[in-house]
């Protein structure tokens, strides 16, 4: 049976729209922390089969796992929109900052050393290697002048 017309029922609510999952920046750097320990627990383990003098061998290759903003959302059970809503919430916006730098500098730091693939950090943190030329040589004469 649906609600009659006019009806004023959401009145009555005592609160409206959904309660906040992290209803202090105490509550998000905990779960953040909960987050970094799991990844930190929980290394990819890839499987190599290696051939050796008694047959073929499967050698376990532990790689440490990157930690990312997607992780941290699927692993808080919020959307990266959520996150971002934090993040410009009052209050938030430091714990958040914060967050965001532990996961720039794990990645940066692990490209760094060789553990995690230099090229795709360096596109997902945004980095570029410029390479700019202030000399616009338009013929082949121009750049045999610049070479006496």
């Amino acid at each position: 049976m649906a609600a009659p017309k006019g009806n004023q029922f959401w009145k009555i609510r005592s609160s409206h729209g959904r309660k906040p999952i992290f209803e202090s920046e105490e509550q998000l750097w905990d779960a953040a922390c909960e987050y970094f320990q799991y990844v930190d627990d929980n290394p990819i383990v890839s499987y190599k089969a290696v051939l050796g003098k008694d047959g073929a061998e499967q050698l376990d290759q532990i790689h440490i796992r990157p930690y990312t903003q997607g992780g941290l959302c699927v692993f808080l059970d919020i959307t990266q929109e959520t996150y971002i809503q934090y993040r410009n919430k009052e209050g938030f916006s430091e714990v958040c900052s914060n967050i965001d730098e532990i996961i720039r500098d794990q990645k940066f730091s692990g490209a760094t050393v060789g553990i995690f693939n230099s090229n795709i950090i360096a596109r997902d943190l945004g980095l570029k290697e410029h390479s700019q030329s202030d000399v616009n040589l338009t013929t082949h004469e121009d750049a045999l002048e610049l070479l006496k």
